[in-house]
């Protein structure tokens, strides 16, 4: 099962059903990819909550002035069947730079423009926009 793609995916249909939050079992990867995504402006913020048996996290979405949700797009590029990893000179730039890349590096999960300073490479995890 593709537990970043479910991830991405609740993200979306959250934004387009105009709800103010979504709680989801937490795990590193999806911690790292919500605080990727917190930094760059897509989500106001999220929370990682302890329960007896498991970690949830609530990620808080953000939308427009119009009340559009912020994430127009949102594309899997690495999955489970075919991963895609790329050097440091050949990660994609989206949309003109209008969008971000998320990647997963040996120093963590990062966007694209910071792992290109840090001059690592990686899996590409997804791209926004």
């Amino acid at each position: 099962m593709d537990t970043i793609g479910d991830f991405l995916t609740r993200i979306r249909n959250a934004g387009m059903a105009k709800h103010e939050s979504l709680d989801i079992v937490s795990s590193k990867l999806r911690e790292g990819i919500a605080q990727v995504l917190h930094q760059s402006g897509y989500i106001r913020g999220f929370k990682v909550a302890k329960n007896k048996t498991r970690q949830l996290m609530r990620v808080y979405l953000r939308y427009n002035d119009s009340g559009d949700h912020i994430i127009s797009k949102v594309k899997r590029v690495s999955k489970p069947g075919c991963r895609v990893y790329v050097k440091q000179d050949n990660i994609p730039e989206i949309r003109s730079g209008y969008g971000i890349v998320v990647m997963s590096t040996n120093k963590g999960v990062m966007n694209g423009k910071i792992a290109k300073q840090e001059s690592v490479g990686g899996e590409v995890l997804c791209q926004v926009w």
